[in-house]
């Protein structure tokens, strides 16, 4: 590749720091909510000032939508790394074993943003649902297209059954303060959704 080839395909530094700014963003919403992610913390911690702002995004909202778009794409990533690192026909208990790991439980800012953020969801603005929905189905679909009966009758149902059982599982995990239970709740679905039985 040519310094000028390099040079074309490298992000711009506003481009650079547009993204420090979304990736920090998915960091916060999934730490402390939609509601309590500021602009101006967010700015702070990317090193920029709160007037910096709107030279990346047009409101609030927008940053949020991407924001939301970020962590659906992180979580996706993972779910997929994953199935990849393991045999085709343990692929699916791999994601499940993965997304219900004790690290994924104990580290909301880095995890699946449905599950920190599912229900603060229904009253965000219209564009960060639409982001959202977008990472809830992408991570329906990984969930499908690695799972063992993909292409059989019943299979995309299986799949949602499974991705509404892994978040809600996640979910009380995270909210309870008794570890002998958070581990059950982790633990059964991994034993219930394994399609092999092992």
């Amino acid at each position: 590749m040519s310094a000028a080839t390099a040079k074309r395909t490298a992000p711009s530094r506003k481009e650079a720091t547009h993204e420090r700014i979304v990736v920090a963003a998915a960091r916060a919403i999934r730490r402390s909510g939609y509601d309590g992610t500021g602009v101006a913390d967010i700015m702070k911690g990317v090193g920029l000032t709160h007037g910096g702002f709107y030279a990346h995004f047009s409101s609030r909202d927008a940053m949020l939508a991407e924001a939301a778009d970020q962590a659906g794409a992180e979580s996706v990533a993972n779910l997929t790394r994953a199935a990849e690192a393991a045999p085709s026909q343990k692929a699916l208990q791999s994601m499940i074993r993965a997304y219900l790991s004790h690290e994924h439980v104990e580290d909301a800012a880095t995890g699946c943003p449905v599950a920190a953020l599912g229900s603060e969801m229904p009253r965000q603005a219209p564009k960060v649902r639409r982001a959202a929905t977008r990472g809830i189905r992408e991570m329906i679909d990984v969930v499908a297209r690695h799972s063992p009966d993909k292409g059989k009758p019943g299979a995309y149902e299986r799949a949602l059954v499974t991705v509404a059982t892994m978040v809600g599982a996640l979910v009380l995990a995270r909210a309870v303060d008794d570890r002998k239970l958070s581990e059950a709740l982790r633990e059964a679905p991994v034993k219930y959704l394994d399609p092999t039985g092992t």
